[in-house]
């Protein structure tokens, strides 16, 4: 069969079930449709995640592959751990932040993040001052060896990214971007809030 009269007869079976449908949800509609036809039937006795558990598995291991690949690039650098290069983007990207949103932006616990920020500072790469509205509160900012550091830090985390998504194409890479977004987007609103609620309140309020 003609490859184009096939397309459109799949399009009109889609269209028929999903009026409202666009044809950026019919192509994922067939992309899920593939993937499940090479779908492998594990033996009944294995303890199998469903599709929701398999997909925060599969960006779990990858976040750990990140990870271990950036700290190893890292090595000789000044930094000891992604983290670190974390809080120098987020320090050199606010322009002087506060303490607690530098911790807050990068998902660390006050107490291993503000211990972070005591390694940095020993180091000489970030220094702090009082605020000149408020001078209880401390201001963050990047020394000179502290720009450097970062300047170098990302050309190798750079080289970490391009190396671990390298067999994507970059219209897979947009459409991972474009299907995770919203995940990222819900939980960045919510989650300094609900981190000290017990789970069921969380589970309550993110299914409503």
């Amino acid at each position: 069969m003609n490859k184009a009269v096939e397309l459109v007869k799949l399009w009109g079976v889609y269209e028929e079930q999903n009026p409202d449908g666009t044809i950026e949800d019919f192509c994922r509609h067939q992309l899920s449709v593939a993937i499940k036809e090479e779908k492998q039937i594990a033996p009944e006795w294995q303890l199998v995640p469903d599709i929701n558990g398999q997909l925060v598995i599969l960006i779990r291991k990858i976040g750990k592959f990140h990870i271990m690949y950036s700290n190893k690039a890292l090595e000789g650098t000044g930094l000891d751990q992604i983290e670190e290069f974390g809080i120098l983007v987020i320090i050199f990207n606010k322009r002087n932040p506060i303490k607690s949103e530098v911790i807050y932006d990068n998902l660390l616990e006050l107490s291993s993040g503000t211990n972070m920020l005591i390694r940095l500072k020993k180091r000489g790469l970030i220094t702090e001052y009082a605020d000149d509205e408020d001078k209880r509160v401390k201001r963050l900012k990047l020394t000179p060896k502290g720009e450097e550091t970062l300047k170098k830090a990302k050309g190798l985390i750079l080289k970490v990214a391009g190396m671990m998504v390298d067999i994507l194409t970059e219209d897979d890479k947009q459409l991972c971007i474009q299907m995770l977004n919203p995940i990222n987007t819900r939980f960045s609103a919510i989650f300094q809030k609900q981190k000290n609620k017990p789970f069921d309140d969380v589970y309550r309020e993110n299914m409503v």
